[in-house]
């Protein structure tokens, strides 16, 4: 099972590096200063940093089968979940505002988020639910 959860935790850092990187292309980085309802550059680099950790961790665990590494790297994964619930619901709100076609609410710059498509986010938060639900079972010794 600690092969499966590395498998879905790829994958789903493959959705994520796909995001970061139309974030960054669409100006996340630039927009921060930005009023309005956005995802700020502290939030998903923040995101990506932990969520990149624990995989890291994950591997070395999966390697060395230390236990700790496995509730290290579930414990990293868990505020990784935690910010990018945050992340999807500023996305998702974005989504509901029909005002936000050539400009953002404020007549600005349309966030960069707004440009991920949905195939990628939900298939993302899917992967990352699932990684979490992994990592914890393996980390209590389930599959063993």
């Amino acid at each position: 099972m600690k092969w499966v959860a590395l498998v879905t935790w790829v994958l789903t850092a493959g959705g994520g590096f796909a995001m970061l990187g139309l974030w960054l292309k669409n100006g996340g980085m630039r927009q921060g200063g930005e009023p309005g309802d956005r995802i700020r550059p502290a939030r998903i680099l923040s995101h990506f940093a932990l969520a990149a950790i624990g995989l890291v961790l994950w591997i070395v665990y999966v390697a060395a089968e230390k236990d700790a590494l496995a509730w290290v790297a579930f414990a990293l994964l868990a505020v990784v979940a935690l910010l990018g619930f945050s992340m999807l619901f500023i996305w998702l709100r974005q989504r509901s505002q029909t005002n936000l076609g050539a400009g953002g609410a404020d007549g600005g710059a349309v966030p960069a988020e707004r440009h991920f498509p949905n195939l990628i986010v939900g298939a993302h938060g899917v992967l990352a639910a699932t990684t979490l639900v992994l990592a914890f079972l393996v980390a209590i010794g389930v599959g063993d």
